[in-house]
């Protein structure tokens, strides 16, 4: 995990990710004299931008380095501990350069003297929690197909998904069974989506119910707004947990 922690800081991709959030940072801060409208403006676009950095990211690296890793596999190392030290030094890299590219601006800016620094924290931790889940994710679609367009392909296809149609086929389903009662539909459907779930937690933290939507809505009356943050957020621990447990039997069961 360290080599492959280092070995991505150092390269210039991790250097442009870093400065592309350092320098959209400083452009809203100078556009937004209002710290908490910059916070609302960087969650629109870390919750759809973040996912697609994270699962491009996470097949790449998959197919880049999968001769070393085979280099790898021949020694006397667990597969494990080969394919997680991978996968947990390209997420915490993609992460640190996400947290730091904002953090520094913000904090230039005075970000700890204000009511919005909690909001501020809980944004940066949705969109670590986000390249994790997606990086996961992508490594599992890298370790389900050795075919490279494939395995390309299908991973921003669920990003696609994810990020875009899932949300449209949602509303459809609003309009078609509009009679119904279908607040537990709705409930279910948003848990199913972590982009939908951080979209939601972050919005449950600022208080702006005008953006809830329907599904933040439901999140809201079901369990509150304390409640459901922390409901919402374990959701996410376990979109995370389960994709990581899954590249682990994976790797396991894989013939290379």
């Amino acid at each position: 995990m360290t080599y492959s922690f280092f070995d991505l800081m150092r390269s210039r991709w991790s250097l442009v990710y870093f400065g592309f959030y350092f320098l959209l940072g400083m452009v809203l801060l100078f556009l937004n004299n209002d710290v908490s409208k910059a916070v609302i403006t960087m969650m629109n676009i870390i919750v759809v931008l973040t996912p697609l950095i994270g699962t491009i990211f996470g097949v790449m690296y998959y197919y880049n380095s999968k001769e070393f890793t085979e280099l790898l596999l021949a020694q006397p190392l667990r597969r494990s501990t080969i394919f997680l030290g991978q996968y947990f030094g390209l997420a915490l890299s993609l992460a640190g350069s996400l947290v730091f590219g904002l953090g520094i601006p913000f904090a230039i800016y005075g970000i700890v003297g204000s009511g919005a620094l909690v909001s501020f924290i809980l944004l940066l931790a949705v969109g670590a929690l986000l390249t994790f889940i997606f990086v996961a994710l992508a490594y599992n679609i890298g370790l389900s197909n050795d075919n490279k367009i494939k395995g390309f392909g299908l991973a921003i296809l669920l990003w696609l998904f994810l990020a875009v149609i899932y949300d449209g086929m949602f509303l459809i389903s609003l309009v078609m069974f509009d009679d119904y009662p279908i607040d537990k539909f709705s409930l279910i459907a948003s848990m199913l989506n972590p982009i939908d779930l951080s979209r939601i937690l972050i919005i449950l933290e600022l208080d702006i119910s005008v953006l809830l939507g329907y599904t933040g809505a439901v999140f809201q009356k079901f369990f509150g707004t304390s409640f459901g943050m922390l409901a919402s957020f374990g959701l996410l621990l376990i979109w995370c947990a389960a994709p990581v447990a899954l590249i682990v039997h994976k790797a396991k069961r894989k013939d290379f």
